[in-house]
C-alpha cells in the first residue's frame, strides 16, 4: 500500500487542486502548467496495457464481470484521457454473466475478463484476454471503437501476453502466480491455431505479463503480487536464456503491473498500477531512462521511483478526461457506465420518456442477483454524486435508490409499502466471500410524502475512507443524511475486485409475475463533482 508520505502528498495536492480549480468534475492529473501528478486515474482501472499508433494512445483496462466488456481510453499525452469504446458489447461464454444458471453468488463479481493485452499490428487493432476458467480470445479490429471480431484459442492462457515480432509472427507469452512458469504459445498466421507451446522461464509467483522488443532483446514485464513489485526479464532470444531484474514495487515506489511504451521522439514512458486500500488500483506514468539495456523508472536523479509530480512528457494537449455527469438527454448511455452484468434491454430505456433513465424493478431475491444495476467508476480525491429520481410508477416491493458496488455496499433505496406509502431505507451489504455469507445491516426507515427525490453518495478517499447517504425533496435546500457513515474499501478476495463503485439499481423482492406489474423509477439526472 502507499506509504504515509504519499498519502500526505495527495491529500496536500487534493487541496491545493480544489482552491486552484474550482469547476473540475473529476480529478485532473494535468496541472496545467507543464506538469502532472500521480495518479493519472484517482480511479480503478486495473492491469494496464498501453500502445502507441502515430500520435495516438491507446490504453485497455480490466472490466470484470461488467458490461459491456474491456474498456479502451485515449490520449494524445499519456496524461489527458477519454473513453474510446469497449471491446465486446455482451459477454458470452457463461450464464453467469446475465446472473443466471446455478453457482451464481457475489464471488461472480470478481471473475469475467481482466488483464488485457493490447497491440496493433499491419494496420489493425488486437487484443487478447482470457476470461476466466475459458478458453484465450483474440479479438481485431480495423478501429479502436470496433466492432471488433473475436474467436477462440484452444486452450485458457492466464494473463495473456500478446506479442508481434519483427518479422511477423505472432506469440502469446503467458504465466500464472500460482506456478510461476512463464510459457510460449506460437500462433498461425491467421492467429487462430497454437502450433507450439514450450516453457521459456520461471519467476516465482509471476502473473500479467507484457512483451516487447527493443534493439533486437525482447523484455518481460511481470507483476508479481506476493510482494506487490514488477520483475523484468531480458534475453537476446524468445527462448532464452532469460536475465531478470527486481524492477519498482508498490511499498517504496509505485506499482506493480505494467510495462512501458515508446514515445514518436524514441523516449520511454513507463505505466503500472499501485493497489490502494480504498479506491482500488489506480495508473502511475513515470518517466522512463535506459542504463545498461535495463529500463529505469524515474530519472537519473531519482532512479527507481514513479515522481509524484512531473513535465508532461508531451506538451499542448487540452485537458480532458472519462466522463461523468449524465442528463440522460442522448438516446444511448454515455461511454463512462457499465451494467453489472449483461442488462435485460426490455428493462431499461431512455427513449420511453426522453430526457430520463426508466430503470425496471426486475425480480431478484436480493442486490447482489439484481439485474440491470448501472454502475460508474468511483474517484478520489472526493466523489460528490447526486441522483434525481421520479418515483411514481414505483411499485409495492420494489427497492430502487443509490449506493456503492464494492466490499461495502451502502445503500439509500426507496420502496412503496402495500397501504401506497412511500420511504426511503438505508442499507449496509457487506460481502464477506465466497465461503462466508454476506452480512446485511438495516438501518433507518424515513416516510417521504413527495414522489420526487433527490438522493446524494459522499465518497471521501482522502480524510476518512468512508461515504454517506442523504436525501432531500426537491426545492429543498438542506440534504438530510440517513444512516451511518460506513467504509469504502478495495479487497480482491470479496466484493468485485474493484474499488467502490457508482451503482444506480432498481429491482424487486416480489413475485412479479402475479397481477401486479412490475414498477420503475425515471432517473432525470446524475449529476458529479470532486467537491467535498
Amino acid at each position: 500500500m502507499p506509504t504515509l508520505t504519499s498519502r500526505l502528498h495527495h491529500a496536500l495536492l487534493a487541496l491545493l487542486l480544489l482552491l486552484a480549480s474550482p469547476w473540475a468534475t473529476a480529478w485532473q492529473s494535468d496541472q496545467g502548467d507543464g506538469t502532472y501528478a500521480n495518479p493519472v486515474f484517482w480511479a480503478d482501472y486495473p492491469d494496464p496495457d498501453i500502445i502507441r499508433v502515430g500520435e495516438d494512445f491507446y490504453f485497455a483496462t480490466s472490466t470484470f464481470a461488467g458490461s459491456p466488456g474491456m474498456r479502451i481510453l485515449h490520449s494524445r499525452d499519456l496524461i489527458n484521457w477519454t473513453i474510446a469504446g469497449y471491446v465486446l458489447p455482451r459477454l458470452t461464454g457463461s450464464p453467469a454473466f446475465d446472473l443466471q444458471g446455478r453457482g451464481v453468488n457475489p464471488g461472480v463479481y470478481r471473475r469475467g475478463i481482466y488483464a488485457p493485452s493490447l497491440r496493433h499490428h499491419n494496420g489493425h487493432f488486437y487484443l487478447a484476454v482470457t476470461p476466466v476458467g475459458q478458453h484465450t480470445r483474440l479479438c481485431k479490429a480495423a478501429q479502436v471503437q470496433g466492432p471488433w471480431d473475436c474467436h477462440e484459442l484452444d486452450r485458457e492462457a492466464f494473463d495473456p501476453g500478446l506479442f508481434f515480432d519483427t518479422d511477423g509472427k505472432a506469440y502469446v507469452v503467458t504465466s500464472a502466480s500460482t506456478d510461476g512458469t512463464i510459457t510460449l504459445l506460437t500462433l498461425s498466421e491467421d492467429l487462430k491455431q497454437v502450433t507450439n507451446a514450450r516453457k521459456i522461464h520461471y519467476i516465482k509467483g509471476a502473473e500479467g505479463v507484457h512483451v516487447l522488443k527493443r534493439d533486437g532483446v525482447y523484455y518481460l514485464f511481470n507483476a508479481v503480487p506476493w510482494r506487490l513489485g514488477m520483475s523484468i526479464s531480458r534475453s537476446r532470444s524468445l527462448d532464452g536464456p532469460w536475465e531478470t531484474i527486481e524492477s519498482i514495487n508498490t511499498a517504496e515506489t509505485g506499482g506493480h503491473q505494467g510495462a512501458i511504451v515508446e514515445l514518436a521522439d524514441g523516449r520511454w514512458w513507463g505505466f503500472v498500477m499501485q493497489d490502494q486500500p480504498a479506491i482500488g488500483r489506480v495508473t502511475h506514468m513515470s518517466p522512463i531512462f535506459w542504463k545498461d539495456g535495463w529500463p529505469i523508472w524515474g530519472t537519473p536523479e531519482a532512479p527507481g521511483r514513479v515522481p509524484m509530480r512531473a513535465t508532461k512528457p508531451i506538451q499542448g494537449h487540452p485537458l480532458a478526461q472519462p466522463a461523468t455527469s449524465d442528463e440522460f438527454s442522448e438516446p444511448q448511455l454515455g461511454l463512462q457506465w457499465m451494467w453489472n452484468h449483461n442488462p435485460v434491454d426490455t428493462a431499461w430505456s431512455l427513449r420511453e420518456r426522453p430526457g430520463h433513465l426508466r430503470l425496471r424493478a426486475l425480480p431478484a431475491p436480493d442486490f447482489w442477483h439484481a439485474r440491470n444495476t448501472l454502475t460508474q467508476k468511483s474517484q478520489g480525491p472526493w466523489s460528490r454524486v447526486e441522483i434525481s429520481m421520479d418515483l411514481s410508477r414505483l411499485g409495492v416491493g420494489d427497492q430502487c435508490g443509490l449506493g456503492t458496488l464494492g466490499r461495502y455496499n451502502g445503500q439509500l433505496y426507496a420502496t412503496r409499502e402495500p397501504a401506497g406509502q412511500l420511504s426511503l431505507n438505508w442499507r449496509l451489504i457487506t460481502d464477506q466471500g465466497d465461503k462466508d455469507p454476506q452480512t446485511v445491516q438495516d438501518g433507518p426507515r424515513v416516510p417521504i410524502s413527495s414522489e420526487r427525490v433527490e438522493l446524494r453518495l459522499e465518497m471521501d478517499y482522502v480524510t476518512t475512507n468512508r461515504a454517506r447517504l442523504s436525501w432531500r425533496a426537491p426545492g429543498q435546500s438542506a440534504w438530510q443524511v440517513v444512516g451511518e457513515p460506513f467504509e469504502l474499501k478495495f479487497d480482491w478476495r470479496t466484493g468485485t475486485f474493484q474499488g467502490p463503485q457508482v451503482a444506480m439499481f432498481c429491482f424487486s423482492t416480489r413475485n412479479n409475475g402475479g397481477p401486479q406489474p412490475a414498477g420503475y423509477v425515471d432517473i432525470d439526472w446524475f449529476r458529479f463533482s470532486d467537491k467535498p
